[in-house]
């Protein structure tokens, strides 16, 4: 049995196993199998699978969402930044994503970081969103779209098409640029 360089690596496998054998595969001896090492080199990391499971949902969190927003928030256009958001949605590990939202049902600490991240990813789309449209109400129905499209995505069982995704998220930033999300309905 080999060695591992740093709890990331536990990290990084636990996400894995998550996209390959979903919530219900996510084992103690799964992990340590795939990363070749024993149960102690396991528990020299984490006092217990409870802590690791806590830590690799703050993990999941952490890179996949707060770092990404963070970058993209450098950019000054929110065109762009939408690009960008959407790129990065696109490479999420959507068998893991999807397996989270399946714990999440089943465990409130995870659905709290879950319904975090995906509050999370909604106001950075909103945020660019308005200052494109000018109108809170669009925006929020812009971002709302968009992530829907994107859960969608990862909980869909059918081949990716990343092309055809990026076309509809091209459409609805069209349709932004195009003055046709003034056609929005106001509010009741």
């Amino acid at each position: 049995m080999g060695a591992v360089d740093s709890r990331e690596s536990f990290f990084d496998i636990g996400l894995d196993v998550l996209s390959d054998l979903g919530y219900g595969g996510l084992k103690l001896a799964e992990v340590c199998q795939r990363l070749g090492v024993t149960t102690g080199s396991f528990y020299h990391y984490f006092p217990n699978w409870s802590a690791y499971t806590r830590e690799l949902i703050a993990h999941w969190h952490e890179g996949m969402t707060v770092e990404v927003i963070d970058a993209v928030r450098s950019e000054p256009d929110p065109r762009l930044r939408i690009d960008k958001l959407a790129d990065a949605a696109l490479t999420l590990p959507h068998g893991a994503e999807a397996a989270i939202r399946v714990w999440s049902a089943i465990d409130p600490e995870v659905r709290s970081v879950q319904a975090a991240v995906d509050h999370q990813r909604y106001q950075a789309m909103y945020e660019c969103a308005l200052q494109i449209l000018e109108s809170p109400h669009q925006a929020e129905l812009f971002a709302a779209w968009s992530v829907y499209l994107l859960v969608g995505y990862e909980q869909a069982i059918l081949p990716r098409d990343v092309d055809n995704l990026k076309w509809l998220i091209k459409q609805l930033l069209d349709a932004a640029d195009s003055g046709r999300f003034s056609t929005v309905p106001p509010r009741d």
